[in-house]
């Protein structure tokens, strides 16, 4: 594995990752059930977690050219203590108004983080194990969730809620002196290098790409980043509630159900993207989209906690693992020189998810209950499975496979 990857900023990456991760896991777990406390009605819930999802929307896009101005390391460095900051207020507000600024300035600078990160990775990362890359920093983020609520639930037997918040912004601020000390300065990366094929390398311009033109290349993996975000901020305030309102699992179980979807995203998220880079990401990323949408359909039905954990699981090690292979595809279809500003349309899409998904799910959650709220989920998966499938040719890999068989064909005598 270090012999494959020998870019020490890369493991500097995986490492600040992990630790805010750790910090992510613990006020994820527990932001639901402290405003369930405070008093806070499930759309309301919502409406703050789309707080979250527009200060992400807002700086998605500027985050890009943010990068290229300034520079990924310090834009890190800037958003991660911005985290710790704004993680560590939660607790000590009590007005809509006050939590749902915290919540956008929240979102603002964890973008902030993810862009900087994804384009560290990807400008550092060579052609042929990109995925690789991407899925060991999905690695790094999933030990964090799985620490994270183990550690939350810790933390509130012994102390209380409001007091995990604070470690999560002792831990993020950890983050940010490790990346200000360790990481180099940002990479150059020659101009071709990375480009999906010598054809384009020869065509393409010197100037940046068009936003537009870069959507399209990215379609299938914005498509993908987006029912990731409108799914995971929809399980993560509701499913919860759902599981104490209507499944009646007691409130401590309730705490550690992140750690078995965190559990199947560290143990799966490796082998998806060595699958990626083999047999091609869009392909790997329909079928982990199909046996996703069949774990939540199945959710519904079940009643055995035990159950329940296994299919969560499952959701993890198939659903968050499209994640990281996505990324990788996103990194083969466009240039280096637009990395920045392809991440932060990619990013854009993923916060659009997180914008939309808590709304329209809270008031499917109020109106007809869990049950409903999950089927719909199931149905946006089922909508990204068709999507890959109609736009099957956005991978090279299929590409080059279209194009062996076309040579294959040509050879065969008439």
């Amino acid at each position: 594995m270090f012999s494959k990857i020998r870019d020490k900023n890369i493991w500097i990456i995986y490492a600040a990752i992990l630790i805010l991760g750790i910090a992510y896991g613990i006020a994820i777990s527990l932001i639901a059930l402290h405003l369930d406390a405070r008093g806070f009605t499930k759309p309301q819930m919502g409406s703050l977690a789309s707080w979250f999802a527009l200060g992400i929307v807002s700086l998605s896009l500027p985050m890009g050219w943010v990068i290229r101005r300034v520079s990924a390391k310090s834009t890190l460095v800037v958003c991660l203590a911005g985290y710790a900051l704004t993680v560590s207020l939660f607790p000590a507000l009590d007005s809509f108004a006050a939590i749902a600024w915290d919540r956008f300035f929240d979102g603002a600078f964890s973008v902030g983080i993810w862009v900087s990160c994804e384009t560290i990775l990807l400008s550092r990362a060579e052609r042929g194990i990109k995925a690789y890359v991407t899925s060991l920093y999905a690695v790094a983020i999933a030990i964090g969730y799985v620490v994270g609520p183990l550690a939350a639930h810790a933390i509130a037997g012994i102390w209380t809620i409001d007091r995990a918040f604070f470690v999560s912004g002792a831990l993020a601020a950890f983050a940010t002196l490790f990346a200000f000390f360790l990481l180099d300065p940002d990479a150059h990366v020659p101009p071709g290098e990375g480009v999906t094929d010598t054809a384009s390398a020869a065509s393409t311009p010197a100037r940046p790409t068009g936003g537009a033109a870069l959507f399209a290349r990215a379609k299938t993996s914005c498509f993908a980043t987006f029912s990731y975000g409108y799914f995971q901020s929809s399980v993560v305030l509701f499913l919860p509630l759902y599981l104490l309102e209507s499944k009646g699992v007691a409130l401590e179980r309730t705490i550690i159900i992140p750690f078995f979807f965190a559990l199947g995203m560290l143990l799966f998220s490796n082998v998806a993207g060595r699958l990626g880079d083999l047999y091609g990401h869009l392909l790997v990323m329909r079928v982990l989209g199909a046996v996703g949408m069949c774990m939540v359909l199945g959710f519904v039905l079940l009643q055995s906690f035990a159950w329940m954990a296994l299919a969560v699981f499952i959701a993890g090690a198939t659903l968050a693992s499209i994640s990281p292979v996505s990324l990788a595809l996103l990194g083969l279809v466009t240039e280096p020189r637009d990395y920045s500003r392809s991440n932060g349309i990619y990013n854009a899409c993923y916060a659009a998810g997180m914008l939309v998904g808590p709304k329209v799910s809270s008031l499917l959650f109020a109106r007809y209950g869990g049950g409903a709220m999950l089927l719909h989920l199931a149905a946006l998966w089922s909508a990204f499975v068709v999507f890959t499938m109609v736009h099957w040719n956005d991978d090279p890999a299929a590409r080059g496979r279209r194009e062996v068989v076309a040579a294959r064909v040509k050879d065969v005598p008439t």
